[in-house]
C-alpha cells in the first residue's frame, strides 16, 4: 500500500478509507497483512480523486456512480452519460407560463439539431433556466442566435468525445469526462472572452464611420471581420 500511496500521491489512511467505503477494490492478498495493488487500483484512485476534487461529488454519489461502471447490459455511451449527468449541476424545475415557454423553446432547439435529451435532465433544466432569464431580461439578440450557440456547442462536443475515445480503459474515459468537462468549461469560457475582445476590436475598434453590425458567420472563415485588425494581408 505504501507503493500505491507514492504512485498516486494519496496518503495511506485515505487509501484505507477508500477501501472501507467500497470505492477501491481490495488488492491481491500476498500474506495476512500484505496485498498487491496494480495499475487498476491506480486508475481507480485517480478517478475517485477526480470525482471528489473536480466534480465535488460526495462519497455516496461517487459510490453510486462507480457501481454503474462495467454494469452488464450498459453500453459505453450509457456509462459515460451516467458520469456526465453526475457532474452536471442540478436545479429545481420551475413552474408557470414563463417557465413553460422557456422549456418549450429549449426543447424545440434540441429537436432542430437532431439531438436527444431527457426533458428533465440536469442539462435541459439548465438550458431552460438560462432561456427563462434571458427572456426576462429582454436579451432578444441572444435568443435569436440560439442555433449559432448550438452549432458551436456541437463542434466543441466533437472535440471532447474524440479526446475521450483516445483512452483505452473505461475508468480513464470516465475520468476524462469528469475532469475534461470541468477544464473544458473553463477553457471555452476563457477562449470565448479572448475571441469576444478580438471580434469587438474588428467591429468597433475604428468607429469613425460608426459601428458595423455583425453578421452571422463573421469570424476567421468569412466576412469583413476575418482579416487582421490593422488591415494588412498575408
Amino acid at each position: 500500500m505504501a507503493e500505491l500511496s507514492r504512485t498516486t500521491g494519496v496518503s495511506v489512511p485515505m487509501i484505507k478509507f477508500y477501501l472501507r467505503e467500497g470505492l477501491l477494490p481490495s488488492g491481491e492478498r500476498t500474506s495476512p497483512n500484505q496485498a498487491r495493488y496494480d495499475q487498476r487500483h491506480v486508475r481507480r484512485i485517480m478517478l475517485v480523486r477526480a470525482l471528489a476534487d473536480y466534480a465535488g461529488l460526495s462519497i455516496a454519489d461517487i459510490r453510486e456512480l462507480l457501481a454503474h461502471l462495467g454494469e452488464p447490459g450498459r453500453s459505453l455511451h450509457d456509462q459515460l452519460g451516467v458520469a456526465q449527468k453526475a457532474v452536471t449541476p442540478r436545479r429545481e424545475p420551475g413552474e408557470g407560463e414563463e417557465w413553460d415557454r422557456a422549456e418549450r423553446r429549449a426543447r424545440e432547439l434540441i429537436e432542430r439539431h437532431g439531438w436527444e435529451e431527457e426533458p428533465d435532465s440536469p442539462a435541459m433544466q439548465a438550458v431552460t433556466g438560462v432561456l427563462l432569464t434571458a427572456a426576462g431580461l429582454g436579451y432578444d439578440g441572444m435568443l435569436d442566435r440560439l442555433d449559432e450557440y448550438a452549432r458551436a456547442a456541437e463542434l466543441i462536443a466533437r472535440a471532447d468525445v474524440a479526446a475521450v475515445a483516445e483512452r483505452t480503459d473505461l475508468e480513464g474515459m470516465v475520468e476524462l469526462v469528469v475532469v475534461g468537462t470541468s477544464l473544458g468549461d473553463a477553457l471555452v469560457a476563457a477562449l470565448r472572452r479572448i475571441a469576444q475582445a478580438e471580434v469587438s476590436a474588428r467591429l468597433f475598434g475604428d468607429d469613425s464611420e460608426g459601428p458595423r453590425c455583425p453578421k452571422s458567420g463573421d469570424g476567421p472563415q468569412g466576412g469583413d471581420a476575418s482579416g487582421p485588425r490593422d488591415g494588412s494581408r498575408g
